[in-house]
C-alpha cells in the first residue's frame, strides 16, 4: 500500500487535552488578565463570566449553581463523592477506566457500606434498568476511554429519592444532558472545547445544594470544600475560587465559549460532533480491520470514538504484543506528522482513540484515515507471523 500524500491540517486528535479550536492563535490570548488577583473585581468578573457563558451554552436551568473548582473533572467529581457520599446507600456504574475509579475510591478508600457496582465490560453500558434511583447514584454519561455512552435519559426518572451525580467531562458540549434528571454534573476545561488543563466545573441542582450544604460525613481538604460552617460557600459560584486559577487559562477558556456561541452553540457543537463519528463509521465499513469499541451503535460516542483492530493476524496476538503493535502502528502515523495521541487509554484493550469532538474538523479526520489503512498494513508486515 503506497503512503498517502494529504494529511490533516491538525493532525490532533488526543482526548484531554483536546485540540483547540479552528482557527486558534495566541492572539486570542492578548487580553488575558495577567499579573493581576483573581480576586481583583476585574479578575473575578472573567471567572463570573467563565461561569454565565457554560451555563448559557449548556443550557444549565437558572436556579442551579455553577462554579470553578481544582483538579480538572477529577477533582470535581473527588470533591462531590467525598462531601457527599454515605449518607445514604450508592449505586456506580462502572464500564470504563474513571468510571471504575470512583467506584474503587467509593469502595476501596471511602469505604461505604452499602454500595452496588453496577459494571459492564469495555464497549458495553451496565444495566440501567437495574440501577435503584432511590439511592445516590454516581454514573458517566460517556466513557472517555471506551467510548461508550448513556444513548439518552429514558432510564433516569425525573422524579428520584437519591442524587443523580453525572461525570459528563467527554460528553458536556457535545451531546444533550438531561438537566431535568440530573442533580450534581461535572466537566473540566481541557475536553470538547480545546482548554487547558487543571481547571474543573460542577453544577448543583437545588437537591444538591440543599445535601452539600449540611455538613459532611467526614473531613475535607480545603480544595474539596464547597460549604463552610454557615453552609454552601455561596461565593463560589459568583467567581471566587477554592484556590488560585491561571489567569492565561481562563482567557483561553472564554475563547472558546465565544467561539462555541458564535458558530451556533450547542446545536452547532453536537452536529459538529457527530459529523466526525459519521466520516469514521463510514470508513469502518471498507475498511476490513477495525471496528468501534462499543457493541452498540446508539451507545457510540462521538467524542472519545474508540476503535478494535478485528484483524485476524492482530487477534492472534498476546496482550503484551498488542500493545506493542499499536503503539508501532501510532508511532509511524506521528512520525509523519498525520496525527497524534491516537492509541487507546493505558488501562484500555489495545486500540486506537479518535477525539471527535466539535474542535476537530471532519476534514482532518477524514484525511487522517488513509493514514490509518497505511499504517495497519505496516505493522501487519512487521508483527504476523
Amino acid at each position: 500500500m503506497s503512503k498517502p500524500t494529504v494529511k490533516p491540517s491538525r493532525p490532533f486528535f488526543s482526548s484531554g487535552p483536546c485540540a483547540k479550536r479552528p482557527g486558534w492563535t495566541l492572539t486570542g490570548l492578548d487580553q488575558a488578565l495577567l499579573g493581576r488577583s483573581h480576586r481583583a473585581p476585574e479578575g473575578r468578573a472573567r471567572l463570573k463570566e467563565v461561569i454565565t457563558r457554560s451555563k448559557d451554552l449548556l443550557g444549565i436551568p437558572s436556579d442551579w449553581r455553577v462554579g470553578i473548582v481544582p483538579a480538572s473533572d477529577t477533582g470535581a467529581v473527588e470533591m462531590i463523592l467525598w462531601a457527599l457520599a454515605g449518607e445514604r446507600g450508592i449505586d456506580v456504574l462502572s464500564f470504563e477506566s474513571f468510571s471504575g475509579t470512583w467506584a474503587q475510591d467509593l469502595r476501596d478508600v471511602l469505604k461505604i457500606e452499602d454500595l452496588r457496582v453496577l459494571d459492564a465490560p469495555y464497549g458495553e453500558l451496565p444495566d440501567l434498568a437495574a440501577v435503584g434511583w432511590s439511592r445516590d447514584v454516581v454514573l458517566t454519561w460517556n466513557g472517555t476511554t471506551s467510548g461508550v455512552c448513556i444513548p439518552n435519559a429514558d432510564a433516569i426518572p425525573v422524579e428520584h429519592e437519591g442524587l443523580v451525580i453525572c461525570d459528563a467531562t467527554s460528553a458536556a458540549f457535545a451531546m444533550d444532558l438531561p438537566w431535568d434528571r440530573l442533580d450534581i454534573v461535572t466537566w473540566s476545561w481541557q475536553k470538547a472545547l480545546g482548554g487547558e488543563a487543571a481547571h474543573g466545573m460542577v453544577a448543583l441542582s437545588p437537591r444538591a445544594a440543599t445535601r452539600l450544604s449540611q455538613p459532611s460525613p467526614r473531613p475535607l481538604p480545603k480544595i474539596f470544600r464547597l460549604a463552610n460552617k454557615k453552609g454552601l460557600i455561596e461565593a463560589i459560584f459568583e467567581g471566587d475560587t477554592i484556590n488560585t486559577p491561571s489567569m492565561l487559562c481562563v482567557e483561553d477558556a472564554l475563547d472558546g465559549l465565544r467561539w462555541a456561541e458564535q458558530i451556533g452553540g450547542l446545536p452547532a457543537l453536537k452536529a459538529r460532533s457527530q459529523q466526525n463519528l459519521a466520516a469514521v463509521a463510514q470508513w469502518i465499513e471498507t475498511a476490513g480491520w477495525v471496528s468501534f469499541l462499543s457493541v452498540r451503535e446508539e451507545t457510540r460516542s462521538s467524542t472519545s470514538i474508540c476503535l478494535k483492530i478485528t484483524a485476524p493476524w492482530f487477534e492472534s496476538l498476546s496482550d503484551e504484543v498488542k500493545g506493542k503493535a499499536v503503539k508501532h502502528l501510532t508511532g509511524l502515523i506521528a512520525k509523519e506528522g498525520a496525527g497524534y495521541d491516537l492509541a487507546a487509554y493505558r488501562d484500555a484493550p489495545s486500540g486506537l482513540r479518535i477525539w471527535g469532538g466539535a474542535t476537530v474538523e471532519r476534514a482532518d479526520i477524514e484525511a487522517l484515515l488513509p493514514w490509518l489503512d497505511w499504517a495497519h498494513e505496516q505493522t501487519r508486515l512487521e508483527f504476523s507471523a
